[in-house]
């Protein structure tokens, strides 16, 4: 069941597709609003990664922001994949390559990295989602994670800053609504 949504993304009025059985298929999920308001601005080009991609938010108002960098959006989910495709080229945003997790090529590595990543898929599946992406952040880039703080945001962070070692800092950038949004920067 599809069906087309207006939205607002980073100021930038867009209409989307959205369907059931992707993650927050009939609006922007509030924590992807916060990440969206409150992660700062991207850098004008480099190689930026959204991943668990949904329907396209984060990719979209990444592309938006940053029209000279390519944004690679990726989920595991195919009709996710498939609508952020679709609602990339529908906002004009020439600059979104979506693909399966398993298709992006293992020396691709990524100047910015935003994700609302699916906590619900528990602790251990989580934990290496985020190790199989964080570490390809290239020196001096920067990932904004957005994960409620009842779903343990704040023990995320120590986890975080333990897994990925020396030559990462990782720290809480903001709280709203419940929700924080984790800074993890590269030397």
């Amino acid at each position: 069941m599809r069906r087309t949504l207006n939205v607002t993304l980073r100021g930038e009025e867009c209409a989307v597709e959205v369907s059931n059985g992707v993650f927050s298929g009939n609006r922007v999920d509030l924590g992807t609003s916060v990440l969206l308001k409150q992660a700062p601005q991207p850098p004008a080009e480099g190689t930026f990664l959204d991943v668990g991609c949904g329907w396209g938010p984060i990719a979209i108002a990444l592309a938006k922001a940053s029209p000279e960098a390519r944004v690679v959006a990726i989920d595991v989910n195919e009709r996710a994949i498939e609508l952020t495709a679709k609602n990339a080229k529908a906002n004009g945003c020439a600059n979104v390559e979506t693909m399966a997790a398993d298709a992006v090529p293992a020396d691709l590595t990524f100047d910015v990295i935003w994700s609302n990543p699916p906590i619900r898929i528990g602790k251990d599946a989580l934990h290496d989602l985020l190790m199989a992406w964080l570490p390809r952040l290239n020196p001096g880039g920067e990932a904004y994670l957005v994960v409620q703080k009842n779903l343990g945001a704040d023990s995320l962070i120590p986890w975080l800053a333990n897994a990925l070692g020396e030559g990462y800092a990782v720290s809480k950038y903001h709280s709203a609504k419940g929700y924080r949004v984790i800074e993890v920067a590269k030397e």
